[in-house]
């Protein structure tokens, strides 16, 4: 099997792995943030990259200051607690051991490895790179949507909250809900625009 076919079976199945973990691990919000993000993903970069490698030195930077917008985004959503808040507002399983290691600790080893299959044109680094422009180039508009939800947990009370929810500690659940905060924010929504302002563009660029 030529490494194009082998790269479009092992993008097909990561697209399908997960959503499927994010939905057992944390609950429905993934499958349709990640899940929408790789499918999209998954076809854009099958149109313009599978076949057809970028030139490294159009795609590398791109990718480059998509994810560093994309770091200097995470650290805003850790210090305001973006995984205990999201656990507050769809009644989930999401702790702030489970954020970092995913987002400051996994995330950034598979970016450093998917510069150098960049580098190289290895056809899955431009799936993983194509992912990554879809979800923090676009999805991170759901910030500036979240403080509308209504929290699954005491969303009347304003206080920051600790509990058991879906067989799992908490800690530290803060409400960002506007009707009962009174003000207009969510974990992360300040640098929710910076990697979206390279990710669309690389978007654009790539297409």
């Amino acid at each position: 099997m030529s490494v194009e076919i082998l790269s479009l079976i092992a993008a097909i199945v990561i697209s399908i792995i997960l959503p499927v973990m994010g939905y057992i691990k944390i609950g429905i919000p993934p499958v349709i943030i990640v899940g929408g993000s790789a499918l999209v993903g998954l076809l854009l970069w099958y149109k313009t990259y599978l076949y057809h490698p970028t030139d490294p030195d159009t795609i590398v930077p791109l990718f480059i200051l998509t994810v560093a917008a994309l770091q200097t985004h995470i650290v805003e959503e850790y210090l305001t607690g973006f995984g205990p808040a999201m656990s507050r507002v769809f009644g989930i399983h999401w702790t702030e051991r489970s954020f970092l290691l995913i987002f400051a600790l996994v995330g950034p080893l598979i970016y450093t490895l998917t510069i150098l299959g960049l580098l190289h044109q290895i056809p899955i680094a431009g799936f993983v790179a194509w992912f990554i422009f879809i979800g923090p180039g676009v999805a991170e508009f759901t910030h500036f949507i979240f403080p509308f939800k209504k929290p699954a947990i005491q969303p009347e009370n304003p206080a920051v909250i600790s509990g058991v929810v879906r067989g799992g500690q908490v800690d530290d659940m803060p409400n960002y809900y506007y009707k009962t905060s009174g003000k207009y924010y969510f974990a992360g929504m300040w640098t929710a625009a910076l990697p979206m302002i390279p990710g669309i563009y690389a978007i654009v660029t790539l297409v």
